[in-house]
C-alpha cells in the first residue's frame, strides 16, 4: 500500500497520523519514515484498513484498541550510551 493510500484510510477512520501512532504504540517518526519509502508495511496497512472499516460500521475501534493495553517497544542494546563512561584513572606519579 502506498503512503498516500494509507493517509486516505486514516482520513476514512477519522484519525490523525500522530493519534494513530500513539494508539498502536508505534513512534510517529517510524511511521513518517514510510513516507520516504513511498509505501507502508503490510501490518500497518491492515491496521489502517480495519480502522477505516470499523469506523464506517460505527464501531469504536479506539476503545477496543486501548483495551488491549499495548505497550510501546523500546530499543535496547546498540547505540550511544546515555551516561558517560568513567574516565580511566591515571596512575599517580610521585616525584622526588
Amino acid at each position: 500500500m502506498t503512503f498516500i493510500e494509507f493517509k486516505k484510510l486514516l482520513l476514512d477512520a477519522e484519525i490523525s497520523l500522530p493519534k494513530f501512532s500513539k494508539l498502536i504504540k508505534v513512534s510517529e517518526k517510524n511511521i513518517q519514515s514510510y513516507k520516504k519509502k513511498g509505501e507502508v508495511p503490510n501490518t500497518i496497512a491492515v491496521i489502517a484498513k480495519c480502522f477505516a472499516a470499523m469506523h464506517t460500521k460505527g464501531l469504536n475501534y479506539r476503545e477496543k484498541i486501548e483495551a488491549l493495553g499495548l505497550e510501546a517497544k523500546t530499543k535496547k542494546g546498540a547505540g550511544f550510551a546515555k551516561t558517560k563512561k568513567k574516565e580511566k584513572e591515571k596512575p599517580h606519579v610521585i616525584e622526588s
